[in-house]
């Protein structure tokens, strides 16, 4: 019987184990987009209904009301060699790959899926 407990036990944190290191690398692998725009920016609305109707998880942060999310993009953009003199938003990062819409939406919200 205290072997049985003992396998038991065993069991159960072997599976507790596993079940953390599927869920941590279950998280490493989804994508992580991070929009910087303004909630009174036309496109930076129209890019949040995109990524809602095609069921893409996002960040959205409002560079208006949030002064240090404001900072964090321009470094960011300044950092990946764009400029920041005629900034077009919204400014997004994925997964370190940071892009403006610069484009016409068609690539622009191509950008975002791929």
């Amino acid at each position: 019987m205290k072997i049985f407990k003992f396998l038991l036990v065993c069991l159960l944190l072997f599976l507790g184990v596993i079940q953390g290191y599927a869920q941590e690398n279950t998280t490493k692998n989804q994508t992580q987009l991070i929009i910087y725009g303004s909630e009174t920016c036309d496109v930076c609305i129209k890019t949040k209904q995109f990524l809602h109707e095609h069921n893409i998880p996002f960040v959205f942060y409002d560079i208006d009301t949030n002064f240090e999310k404001l900072k964090e993009m321009l470094f960011k953009l300044r950092q990946n060699n764009i400029s920041t003199h005629n900034l077009h938003l919204p400014a997004v990062d994925k997964n370190g790959t940071v892009f403006t819409n610069e484009e016409n939406f068609e690539q622009f919200f191509k950008k975002l899926i791929l």
